[in-house]
């Protein structure tokens, strides 16, 4: 996932004394951080260094990282008057660094870049409100209480984070995954109301374009089926549900990247290969299995134990069929 780097000493390295948002404005310094974990794991994909609320700055928002917060928007979107504010942006021009960087990776590394975006429903966890309250009460309420205002919001982010998606893979990102990070704290009748729409608008696009996708969405096994049915080449699943269950769950038509859960890593190696192959053992070598950790990599892993859990993808795989590991 694309936190890998996190857990790496050369990561924090490169972190030190400088702001997450000035690195990824910084090209040069932005393919650095990506290509990273690529010195410490023979992973199959490399994933660009970048944040889901880059795009807010090219729209006018004002967003502070905050220590052990995450993204603070200083002036949110509290009312239907307040969308307004947003400025259209052009990606190519506004946000050009993050293209940028992407085609220094492609002339450096011999692996496929992995761009991505927010969903609609993940990017407004940030916009609404200003603080992210862990059960979203504030942007609930607004989505519940103003759903035209809703309509109007998530639609103009379809629309820019479609034309972004593009952009990154017209720069030379392979695919483009969909981070649906926080759809887990709905119900499935709230998923289908106000996120799945517009999910599927955006993948729509996106397939449009001839753009292959990874749809992520995490936290709540019930939505799998109507995340599947929002879109996405493969569906990204996490660790609360067995790998096989969630493949009859989205469907054998599509592939599906997982599970693994970030603690395994953790945990030490002995545990880490336990629950490795019993995912690969799930998996039956089908076709159409990119082997991956079920959310991001935590800070205190030890990369050698990530680095043997991927070697052992690789030799399981080499001796009863063909998965990735990214």
């Amino acid at each position: 996932m694309r936190q890998a780097g996190r857990s790496l000493p050369k990561y924090r390295e490169m972190r030190a004394g400088r702001a997450m948002f000035d690195i990824i404005r910084d090209p040069e310094a932005a393919a650095a951080v990506t290509a990273l974990p690529l010195e410490y794991f023979p992973v199959d994909a490399a994933v660009l260094f970048n944040d889901l609320v880059t795009p807010f700055f090219a729209a006018g928002i004002d967003v502070e990282l905050r220590p052990g917060t995450g993204p603070i928007i200083n002036d949110p979107i509290r009312t239907s008057e307040d969308i307004k504010r947003l400025r259209p942006f052009d990606p190519r021009r506004d946000l050009d660094f993050n293209l940028d960087a992407i085609r220094l990776l492609r002339s450096t590394i011999d692996v496929p870049v992995i761009g991505f975006v927010g969903a609609p429903f993940t990017l407004l966890s940030y916009l609404v409100g200003g603080t992210r309250s862990r059960d979203l009460a504030e942007l609930k309420s607004f989505m519940w209480r103003e759903p035209q205002a809703w309509d109007r919001l998530a639609a103009w982010w379809v629309m820019h984070l479609a034309d972004y998606a593009i952009a990154q893979h017209e720069a030379g990102a392979a695919a483009i995954q969909i981070f649906d990070s926080w759809a887990g704290s709905l119900s499935p009748e709230d998923y289908a109301s106000f996120a799945m729409p517009y999910s599927r608008r955006l993948l729509a696009k996106l397939r449009e374009a001839g753009i292959p996708t990874i749809h992520f969405g995490i936290g709540n096994p019930a939505l799998l089926p109507l995340i599947a049915r929002a879109g996405g080449d493969a569906i990204s699943v996490d660790w609360r549900i067995a790998l096989d269950e969630a493949w009859t769950a989205i469907g054998s038509d599509r592939s599906i990247q997982g599970n693994l859960d970030p603690a395994a890593i953790v945990a030490g190696e002995e545990c880490a290969i336990s629950r490795t192959r019993q995912i690969l053992d799930r998996a039956k070598g089908r076709p159409g299995h990119i082997f991956n950790l079920g959310h991001g990599m935590l800070p205190e892993s030890d990369p050698a134990v990530a680095r043997r859990v991927v070697d052992f993808v690789h030799e399981y795989t080499a001796r009863k069929g063909k998965v990735s590991a990214k």
